[in-house]
Formats: structure tokens, sequence, C-alpha cells
């Protein structure tokens, strides 16, 4: 009888090395399973090069374009990049890189483009220094943020209208706006609709509108008529004329200022030769 210390059961030697164990494993695999390792190998670079050039080029798209052009001290558009890779958000919602950007981010995450409308921004006032009355000579800090809240929000009669000091063309990084007689004026041509100046403007004058509007109300005002009037010979008076001439049910008054709504609106011109005042462009 053999002790316990004596060889195992019949059929079974002693264990090979780990080591070499795993060298004749991968060696039958090579031998026999050569292609399909190739072909899983490419895939996996593949894949790991997709998954790095989207990464950096999101990084390069918002740390690059995005962020730098809004003004802001710490802006944030993390929930506009993270809806995007979830599918949440179209893949053209990017305003600055517009068609371009978001065929790419539609080419890298495999899904269709789609068709983005091409927005620029619009300042929503047509008091220049010649058609608004001024209430007082305003001497301070030329900054819009700062004459807005001094009484009357500003030197002009209308509270409503462009202070005219420019922040919002400071804001932009694209030079799209200027102040033209007191008013600041956007070049469709050089927006990019980033939405700068919109944030930048106290008084919130500024939308962005379809490039392809062409008939767009220059009043913010909510005064009623004969207040408009004394401030403004170019301000909306609120006489509805605009709302009834148009068969397409796209303007209508909001607390005393015609609104146009672009979705419905087919450029006609009906309500820019019927206003008064010549408000509407």
């Amino acid at each position: 009888m053999k002790g316990t210390g004596g060889p195992g059961p019949r059929g079974m030697g002693t264990p090979e090395q780990p080591g070499k164990l795993l060298g004749r494993l991968a060696r039958y695999i090579f031998k026999n399973y050569s292609i399909h390792i190739v072909i899983v190998v490419i895939c996996i670079f593949v894949s790991v090069l997709a998954n790095v050039q989207g990464t950096m080029f999101m990084k390069t798209l918002i740390d690059s374009y995005i962020l730098p052009l809004l003004g802001q001290e710490n802006p944030d558009f993390s929930g506009l990049a993270a809806a995007i890779a979830k599918g949440e958000a179209p893949v053209d919602q990017c305003p600055v890189g517009g068609a371009p950007v978001g065929e790419k981010i539609a080419a890298i995450m495999g899904v269709e483009a789609g068709s983005a409308e091409k927005k620029v921004a619009f300042v929503k006032c047509k008091g220049t220094c010649d058609k608004t009355k001024v209430q007082y000579e305003y001497h301070g800090i030329e900054d819009c943020a700062k004459a807005s809240v001094v009484p009357g929000g500003g030197a002009k009669a209308c509270s409503y209208g462009c202070t005219g000091f420019g922040t919002c063309v400071k804001a932009c990084k694209f030079d799209a706006i200027h102040v033209v007689d007191g008013v600041a004026v956007v070049d469709k041509e050089k927006c990019v609709a980033c939405g700068a100046c919109v944030a930048a403007c106290p008084k919130h004058l500024i939308d962005l509108v379809p490039y392809k509007a062409k008939h767009l109300v220059q009043c913010s005002s909510h005064d009623r008529g004969p207040a408009v009037k004394a401030a403004c010979q170019v301000g909306c008076i609120g006489c509805t004329l605009c709302t009834k001439q148009c068969k397409f049910d796209a303007i209508h008054m909001d607390n005393n200022v015609a609104v146009i709504d672009y979705e419905k609106c087919v450029n006609c011109g009906a309500c820019a030769a019927k206003c008064p005042v010549k408000v509407i462009q």
C-alpha cells in the first residue's frame, strides 16, 4: 500500500507550469484560428479609433467653437452634448457649426443629419437717434447693462429701446453686429446665430429668426399707442391693422406689440405694406 505522498490516480501526471500551458494554448489558437483573430483585432482597432475620433471631435467642437462664443463667464454646453450623444436631440443643433458640423456628428453617430434651418440674430428696435426722443443726457459707463438700470432705462424716451452702447457688439466674435445711429444692426451674412448677442442684451431685444424671413417687426415696446408715439416715430402703436391683413394667421398682437409666427409666415408682405408707421421691415 502506497503512502499518501505517492503519485496520484492512474493516468494523471504532474501538471505543466502555467506559462508553458498558456504558450501551447496560444500556439494552437494562432495555428487554427489566425484569420479569425486578425478580424477580431481589426474590429477592436476600428471601434477604438471611432470612439477616440468621436470623443476628440466633440471636445474640439465644444471647447474651441461653442464655449468661447457666448461671452459667459462659465458657459456650460454639457446638456446639449449629452442630449445629442443620447439621441435625445438632433445632431444639427449646434448653432455655430451649422449643417457641416451636423453632418460630421451624424457620420460619427451613424444617423441621418437632417436639415436645420439657418438662423440669424435680429434686433427688435428701429429707434435711431433721429426717430426717438431723448429724455435726458446720459453721463456714465457706456455699457447697456449699466445704462438700462438708470431711471427710464436709459437716455432714450422709450424704455424698451436699444441703448446703443454696444454690449452686444463686444460679445460677438464674428464682427456681425454694430451700432448704427444709436441702434444695434446685425449683418446677416456674417452672423452664425451663436446667441452671444442675445445673451448679452439686458433688454432682451435680440432674437434668433430664420435667415429667409423677409418681414420682421422692429419694435419691442409694450406701451399703448399714445405713449409709443410720444417717445418714438417708428414704434408699434398696436393698431392691429397688420393682423387683419394677414391671410395666413401668421401675425398677432402680444401685449401691444405685433409678433410674427415664422412657421406660418409666407413672406407675402401684406402686413408690412399696411403698417402705418412702417415698423415691419
